[in-house]
């Protein structure tokens, strides 16, 4: 649409020339609907594809309507203008699921139901959010035109941002002030407040926590909220809570608490009102570990009860994350540099630049980043303004030589968390931290000042803490993770590559000493015999012609020839989506052969690394007196990748292969070994040897667990009520995978049952005429069943295959019926955007797998119905089966382990279903084999029904019906 049109079309209808909009197209499934001057109106596929295809025209996610509509992604054009991409400039940092239906309910207007009214409404949030730039009030007027203004003008070789004028225009049509700040407006590092350093807070107080004082401060969180509702068990939960923030009498006798508490007890608010009450006498931080970032987003939002002011709360509580989740500084400047010389998407960084300014805390990975940025158009994936290029996940961080050290997002967390009264962190970072600095004191060093103070920790979400623990304490020596060891060494070789090696990081450290100048130079020659990029093209070529190169490569080459030779189908068919394993005993000769030469370059590059390592300690050591904070600051940084790598991968990797060599055909009785090859369309991807503790409790107990004062681990499932029925305690399980087992002084336990009428509220259901192996049936019933619903469904899969074919039978005819389907690992969005979006439209369904089952919380109508395509049974691999040896045994008490897994997976998911009193739900299970003893977790008053489709069809109808 050409600027002469807009003046003319705004001369008639009186508006100004940036609030003249195109059409907005809609396409939800079934037919699409366009809205323009004359209304919102149906129109069908080629006539929609017309309208995306040739603009000018609205759209909320350009390359979601794209695929709808069987197009290719779109490149970004001044014709198809993306309402979402406005969001982004608007409101920076403010959460809007990525829709037609998401925009309208951020903006505050009513939902829009049917392609007419999400069309409507579409047009409408343009308006709207244009208006609100118009706003007087708006802030920061100036330095969004001054953005703007650069996006109006050709950027990267291309034509400028479709939005630039109107934006422009909605801004200068109030008066503006004389702007301070000259420039492109990309440049948000140079802008940023910078942190300032406080004195140490000291070590944390050893004040009790009793039941009663617990409970009071309870009653006062429940206040602020504005909940007034008498809940006893949460009061109880609270109280008892307590124990895990009392003083420990003996080192190494941590008090722990397993606390199970149902849906509904508000168990959160239950631990954070004795967390608050033991961090305000102690003045200490209170750390709460999660495994779902929806929880630490749920966890930071209640804590606002504690502190309503937001500017106290951003003091005191603090959402910790690995240093991976955060943008870097550096990271974007290089990218914004280059995108304005023609090779990158400056828009889309422009957008990140400015959502930076107004970021909590520049989290990318499930903070108030919108995830989805990055992916509305069709950007290659090396220019895309994603966490995936900006955040410093090869731990290239030059910490205090980076010139934006003292704004760094990373930085400003560490220091406020040690400062904070709760700490909001994950599994992950809480056992990796905590083994890194385990391993720190047990060599004389002072521990990391991210975690020194982990001394009280409430694990939510504790069913997870043992396959969290399983993923921070194993091993995998793999293509992709040595080829990653070399990058993080050697930098990048490639032309045009960004990233920084050692030698960039840490030359004039080390300039002015030889030896340890020597031992850098070693390091980067001895890197250089470690896989470089594009190992997969090496080791297994689709031609069959191998060209492995160096030892390391070698070695697993000869490990893909051992899994070919030990397993009934060929790797590189990839058959399997889970890829394809194998025991590493016994060994072939060439395996033993080549593990020989791996194990010798690991340890060519491991001894001047850790000489390096020495040279910096010495120097902390030596100059401790005349160093600058900020040289301290960057030696200490240096010597954390340097201790990672040096004292704990590479080693590891020695390890593995050392008993590779020695063990002969005895498996080490405490760890599982074996070879892995995974694949990607058709390909093989990569090739490991991985090692994992079969009882990973044993290095969380040790890291985590002992070292600690006081643990809480607590979840809605933890007890097993078949051990208990069997002769056992209701809590066995859950002490064995929590590692308190083994404790000197054993844990306590507690279960607060939820306080919401299952009976009445929802309807468990097996399905025993459905063949759970043909994907046709399968689809049909999950159709009937969501139609029957009338949508706001969740599909669940053990399987991405099976998931896939069901998606492509049953989004048709969803579509007939105007259900929206989303679906993980078919649609372009991330899992947590999908859900946003089951959330916002409250009768789409959704299909996905474990991911989706984990990180789901919708209350209301939004999700009513949960179907499974068949039990969820633990997949029986090798290190599964070594741990089914270990902890059930043969036969009857092998069998019970895996019912109880199975058994908490499905009691998980049959929570996500009833989150509010007013819930209701139906859970369908679509494996007529279905054990009734594997229901047996589910909350009293549920009553488990076996029945046909047919059946259950009208049974969902019915019962659901009672409130549409």
């Amino acid at each position: 649409m050409s600027d002469e049109s807009v003046i003319s079309r705004s001369a008639l209808t009186g508006a100004e020339p940036w609030l003249v909009l195109p059409a907005a197209l809609a396409v939800p499934p079934g037919a699409g609907a366009i809205c323009d001057d004359e209304g919102a109106r149906k129109i069908g596929r080629g006539a929609a594809e017309g309208a995306f295809t040739t603009g000018p025209v609205l759209v909320a996610h350009a390359s979601l309507t794209a695929r709808r509509l069987g197009l290719s992604p779109p490149a970004r054009s001044p014709d198809l203008l993306d309402v979402l991409e406005l969001y982004a400039f608007v409101r920076p940092a403010r959460f809007c699921a990525p829709s037609p239906n998401g925009l309208a309910l951020a903006l505050g207007l009513t939902e829009p139901r049917g392609a007419e009214a999400q069309a409507e409404a579409l047009r409408h949030a343009a308006g709207a959010l244009l208006r609100e730039l118009a706003d007087p009030a708006y802030p920061h007027r100036e330095d969004a035109l001054t953005l703007a203004e650069t996006l109006g003008r050709a950027s990267g070789g291309g034509a400028g941002w479709g939005w630039a004028w109107r934006v422009s225009g909605a801004l200068q049509s109030q008066p503006m002030r004389q702007r301070q700040y000259r420039g492109s407006g990309l440049d948000a590092w140079s802008r940023l407040p910078e942190w300032e350093d406080e004195a140490p807070r000291g070590e944390a107080g050893s004040a009790a926590v009793d039941s009663e004082s617990a409970r009071i401060r309870l009653a006062k969180l429940l206040q602020a909220s504005g909940l007034d509702e008498t809940r006893p068990t949460q009061s109880d939960y609270a109280a008892e809570a307590a124990f895990a923030f009392s003083p420990r009498n003996e080192e190494g006798r941590p008090r722990v608490l397993l606390a199970e508490a149902g849906t509904g007890t508000g168990k959160t608010l239950g631990y954070l009102a004795a967390a608050s009450v033991w961090a305000e006498r102690n003045q200490g931080a209170a750390w709460v570990s999660t495994y779902t970032r929806a929880l630490q987003r749920q966890i930071d939002r209640e804590s606002a009860a504690l502190w309503p002011d937001p500017a106290e709360r951003k003091k005191k509580t603090v959402v910790r994350k690995g240093r991976e989740n955060y943008l870097c500084l550096l990271n974007l400047q290089d990218m914004v540099q280059a995108a304005q010389l023609g090779n990158g998407d400056l828009i889309g960084l422009a957008l990140t630049s400015r959502w930076a300014m107004h970021s909590r805390d520049g989290d990318m990975t499930g903070g108030d980043f919108p995830g989805w940025l990055p992916g509305l158009f069709a950007t290659p994936a090396s220019n895309q303004a994603s966490a995936g290029n900006l955040v410093d996940r090869r731990g290239e961080c030059v910490h205090a030589a980076c010139p934006h050290y003292r704004t760094c997002f990373v930085e400003k967390t560490i220091r406020a968390s040690r400062r904070a009264d709760l700490v909001v962190a994950n599994h992950a970072l809480v056992m990796t931290q905590a083994a890194f600095d385990g391993a720190r004191s047990a060599r004389g060093l002072k521990q990391d000042g991210e975690t020194a103070a982990l001394k009280r920790i409430v694990f939510d979400e504790g069913h997870h803490l043992f396959d969290a623990a399983d993923s921070a304490f194993s091993a995998c020596l793999s293509g992709q993770e040595a080829a990653e060891l070399r990058r993080w060494i050697r930098g990048p070789e490639g032309r045009g590559r960004r990233g920084r090696g050692l030698e960039q990081r840490l030359g004039d450290l080390v300039g002015d000493d030889s030896s340890a100048q020597k031992a850098l130079q070693d390091a980067i020659r001895a890197a250089a015999a470690f896989p470089g990029e594009g190992i997969s093209g090496r080791i297994a070529p689709p031609s069959g012609e191998v060209n492995p190169v160096g030892p390391i490569e070698q070695f697993l080459m000869a490990a893909l020839e051992q899994i070919r030779a030990r397993t009934s189908e060929a790797a590189s068919s990839a058959a399997s989506e889970f890829g394809t394993e194998c025991a590493v005993r016994p060994a072939t000769e060439p395996l033993l052969e080549t593990a020989r030469g791996a194990a010798q370059a690991i340890a060519a590059l491991e001894a001047p690394l850790l000489a390096l390592a020495r040279h910096l300690e010495d120097i902390l050591d030596d100059e401790a007196n005349e160093l600058e904070p900020a040289s301290r600051a960057r030696i200490e940084g240096a010597l954390r990748g340097l201790d990672r790598r040096a004292r704990m991968t590479l080693p590891g990797w020695r390890s593995m292969l050392a008993a590779l060599q020695d063990g002969g055909d005895q498996p080490d009785p405490d760890f599982v070994d074996w070879l892995s090859v995974e694949t990607a369309f058709g390909r093989i991807h990569d090739v490991a040897l991985r090692r994992h503790w079969i009882d990973p409790t044993v290095p969380l107990e040790a890291a985590v667990i002992l070292p600690s004062h006081g643990v809480l681990v607590t979840s809605a499932t933890l007890s097993d009520p078949m051990a208990e029925a069997a002769g056992g305690d209701l809590f066995d399980m859950a002490r064995m995978r929590t590692g308190s087992s083994r404790l000197i002084e054993a844990p306590r336990t507690l279960k607060v049952e939820s306080p919401f009428d299952y009976a009445s509220n929802s309807r468990v259901i097996v399905v025993n005429d459905v063949s759970k192996d043909d994907p046709r049936q399968t689809a049909a019933a999950m159709r009937e069943l969501f139609l029957a619903a009338g949508g706001g469904s969740l599909g669940l899969f053990t399987a991405i295959r099976r998931l896939k074919a069901v998606y492509e039978r049953l989004g048709p005819d969803l579509a007939k019926a105007q259900i929206p389907l989303y679906a993980q690992h078919v649609d372009p969005l991330e899992v947590g955007a999908l859900v946003d979006i089951f959330r916002a439209e409250q009768d789409s369904c959704l299909l996905g797998t474990d991911a989706v089952r984990d990180g789901v919380d919708v209350p209301g109508r939004s999700l009513r119905l949960l179907a499974f395509d068949r039990v969820p049974w633990p997949r029986p691999d090798l290190l599964h089966k070594a741990r089914r040896l270990k902890f059930g045994g043969e036969s009857a008490a092998g069998r019970n382990y895996d019912d109880s897994l199975a058994r908490a997976r499905i009691a998980q998911a049959f929570g996500r279903l009833i989150r509010r009193a007013d819930d209701k739900g139906v859970f369908v299970m679509l494996d007529a084999a279905t054990p009734t003893r594997l229901f047996a977790s589910l909350p009293p008053g549920t009553e488990v029904q076996r029945m046909g489709l047919v059946e259950a069809i009208e049974l969902t109808k019915g019962f659901l019906g009672e409130t549409a």
